[in-house]
């Protein structure tokens, strides 16, 4: 049998990449010319292949090593590799310094340009900017409501908002978004939608009574997966942006003064409408980690989460191109 790399191995376009990968308490490198992550049982060494063509983000998460060939590899593929702390949360570096310390990405010469040329464009100007935000926004809108009212593994897991709610509550949220003048306003606006939707989930599940609390004080299993879940959300948009050659720190809403702003605009498209059921699901069956996680990459895979951000950003950065002709 030939030996073979990972890197000689036809890659899959990221937008139609499958999995996400969280490990702990393992080993990251190259076995006969595969990645692998090596794990002990028993005074067992357990070799798990990693298909790295058909992967667009790991977390490495506690007691974890990565050696500089399987590095090596993961950067031929165009993975992108994060560190975090003990069940995907928090990435380390992820909030000072920002988030984007917190991600590994791939270098390459050869990322398309004019998509980041697009994009400083409508960066530069305080109005397109502030319109692409809109924009972003209404993508976010639109897939809430396609997720919410027709997905069928949420139906089949008994999620069952309120539906007439739900599409009162989106409608109001897209007749304010045509009245805000300021990037201010648009993030008071998304909190207050949000806040709702936490409200509709709760309710969709029969979940009880439900309070937001701040990434890593949350006591109870919705607010942990609600935090684990958002970062599997950093991790897609993370790869988007890379693959389209934008940097992080080029943001539209949030983190104006942090490098990492980009991130949590793009995963706003995907987080409401996925994440959020999906961790009243899990937190009202009693889930682990795992299984929650596991959950999440199959609904982000369904639902085709990387595709439209990926989709979402060119169409901004195209949309900016024709408006400076």
């Amino acid at each position: 049998m030939e030996d073979f790399t990972p890197s000689s191995l036809k890659s899959v376009i990221h937008s139609r990449r499958a999995n996400i990968y969280y490990l702990e308490h393992c080993r990251v490198l190259v076995n006969g010319g595969r990645v692998e992550y090596l794990t002990e049982d028993d005074k067992r060494s357990l070799y798990w292949n990693i298909p790295i063509a058909n992967t667009t983000t790991i977390l490495l998460g506690t007691g974890t090593s990565l050696t500089q060939a399987a590095m090596r590899e993961l950067t031929k593929a165009g993975v992108i590799v994060g560190f975090c702390g003990g069940g995907g949360t928090p990435l380390f570096a992820g909030t000072e310094p920002p988030i984007e310390a917190a991600w590994l990405l791939p270098q390459s010469e050869y990322r398309p340009t004019e998509y980041l040329q697009g994009w400083i464009r409508l960066w530069l100007d305080e109005e397109q900017r502030l319109n692409a935000a809109k924009l972003l926004q209404q993508k976010r809108l639109a897939l809430i409501q396609k997720t919410w009212s027709g997905n069928r593994i949420l139906k089949d897991n008994n999620f069952l908002p309120d539906l007439a709610s739900l599409e009162s509550a989106i409608n109001l949220s897209l007749q304010n978004l045509q009245a805000i003048n300021s990037n201010s306003n648009l993030l008071i606006e998304e909190a207050r939608l949000t806040k709702h939707l936490f409200r509709l989930a709760s309710n969709a599940v029969s979940y009880g009574e439900f309070t937001r609390q701040k990434r890593g004080s949350g006591t109870d299993p919705a607010n942990r997966f609600l935090d684990h879940g958002n970062y599997l959300a950093y991790g897609l948009a993370a790869t988007a942006t890379w693959v389209l050659g934008i940097p992080h720190g080029l943001s539209i809403l949030h983190g104006k003064t942090r490098r990492g702003g980009l991130v949590f605009d793009v995963a706003d498209i995907v987080k409401d409408a996925v994440i959020l059921p999906q961790a009243f699901i899990s937190a009202k069956r009693g889930d682990e980690g795992q299984e929650f996680r596991q959950s999440c990459i199959d609904l982000l895979t369904r639902t085709e989460a990387l595709d439209t951000m990926i989709e979402t950003i060119k169409e901004i950065a195209f949309h900016s191109a024709r408006d400076s002709k």
